[in-house]
């Protein structure tokens, strides 16, 4: 069986997450995407149970997620964690068949360093590298780093900067004369063994138009199915090339649902509604359209947080990104898990706090 924009149909895949930025047994306002804007200054909050992202923990981490079957690890980027590509070459030798999805922000870097590095990871590696193309939803986070350019220009380099990086891939000298990057006589002299498959994220029309040139795995955070496969459909739509697809999600499961509840409940017990304010009106700030339907799930409303079924959003009252989580018994969990499958998700990138023990839970509960 096949179709005839995605390919083959095959068995879904699902990675977990390196939390880069530390870990903890609940979120605050410390959690994940926690400098976020030109306001954020202060020192992040920490809590006493706080783990901070060490070489030892990413191990422990990493080590766990290839022994229980997961395809691969996400690695965010940006000014709350650490390098996502420093810390996973670390982890190349310390395990054996695990992938790495390294999140970069093009424009940071130039293309055909990019490609260069792609490649060396993939020798280092023997091929276990994936690549998350993040164009980035602060405008201030950005100019922190050097790039001035606004939301939709930022998605138009990012065009260029996949044309350059695939031209360079292909071990042919070329020249490139664009808006962004001018180059002559680019050359790779030792293209990747494999090519590094490349997921891209967005919710705005810039993002679907970039997805439609270069993605090989288009990624949504965890909306409503009906939400999802609006996504998938306008990817499908405007697709130039075969495209899988992938959601980014939380995950809370135990053996039964009240279990699973209670246990979510208790990651946002000590949120104050000071915080929560606080937090939702630095998200709010940002120019990412994906961030706004992440928000308007909830609306900061600590009674609105169930927004679908066994789809819960209480992690989003203070974490940048994702913050939607499937909550419920093990046999629930893969019951929304279908249904997005049955919508066209076909990869699964999943987390939980922490991220060392939620890995075996999900693992050992819904996995097998």
């Amino acid at each position: 069986m096949s179709d005839p924009v995605t390919g083959p149909v095959t068995d879904p895949v699902f990675h977990w997450f390196l939390p880069t930025g530390g870990d903890d047994h609940a979120v605050g306002a410390g959690t994940h995407g926690g400098i976020i804007g030109a306001q954020d200054t202060a020192p992040l909050p920490r809590s006493a149970t706080f783990r901070a992202p060490t070489l030892d923990y990413l191990t422990q981490i990493a080590r766990a997620a290839d022994q229980l079957g997961y395809a691969g690890v996400l690695t965010p980027t940006g000014a709350h964690c650490e390098d996502a590509w420093l810390t996973t070459a670390a982890l190349i030798a310390q395990t054996r068949r695990l992938k790495f999805l390294v999140a970069f922000r093009p424009g940071l870097i130039t293309p055909v360093l990019a490609a260069q590095m792609a490649a060396t990871f993939q020798r280092l590696s023997e091929g276990r590298l994936l690549l998350n193309v993040v164009i980035g939803g602060s405008a201030a986070e950005q100019r922190g780093y050097g790039d001035p350019l606004d939301h939709d220009a930022r998605y138009e380099r990012a065009g260029e900067f996949l044309d350059v990086v695939r031209a360079a891939w292909s071990g042919s000298r070329f020249d490139h004369h664009g808006v962004h990057y001018d180059i002559d006589g680019g050359l790779l002299r030792e293209p990747p063994p494999v090519t590094p498959t490349v997921y891209l994220g967005g919710s705005s029309s810039a993002a679907v138009k970039l997805a439609a040139r270069h993605a090989d795995v288009y990624l949504t955070w965890g909306e409503p199915v009906a939400l999802v496969a609006e996504k998938i459909a306008a990817v499908r739509a405007a697709a130039e090339r075969p495209v899988r697809f992938g959601i980014r999600l939380h995950v809370i499961t135990r053996a039964t649902a009240g279990e699973a509840w209670s246990a979510a409940e208790r990651l946002i017990a000590g949120l104050s509604d000071e915080t929560i304010r606080e937090r939702q009106e630095s998200l709010r700030g940002l120019d990412s359209v994906g961030q706004r339907r992440m928000l308007d799930l909830h609306g900061g409303d600590r009674d609105r947080l169930v927004v679908a079924p066994n789809l819960w959003a209480g992690i989003g009252l203070v974490r940048g990104g994702a913050g939607t989580a499937l909550v419920g018994s093990h046999a629930e969990v893969a019951a929304r898990i279908a249904e997005y499958r049955a919508a066209g998700i076909d990869e699964f990138i999943l987390s939980g706090y922490p991220h060392l023990e939620e890995a075996y839970t999900f693992a050992e509960g819904v996995l097998r």
